[in-house]
């Protein structure tokens, strides 16, 4: 499965969390690292899930980007 994932730079780090994971969330030193880091994370949050006997969420959240004049 593909989730999309939110990436926000912060003070000296980068965050991301899971639109479609309520809950699943991690950080890094550089995106490259906070994407590896939110991976892990997903898959660490579906085995809780399942552990738990609960459903996964299907990712249904899409991610793009649009040009604006500044």
């Amino acid at each position: 499965m593909k989730y999309a994932i939110i990436i926000e730079k912060g003070g000296n780090n980068f965050s991301a969390y899971v639109p479609d994971l309520p809950g699943c969330v991690s950080t890094g030193k550089t995106v490259k690292e906070t994407k590896t880091n939110i991976q892990e994370a997903i898959q660490f949050h579906i085995q809780g899930l399942l552990e738990d006997g609960e459903l996964i969420p299907k990712p249904v959240s899409i991610s793009d980007t649009v040009e604006v004049a500044a």
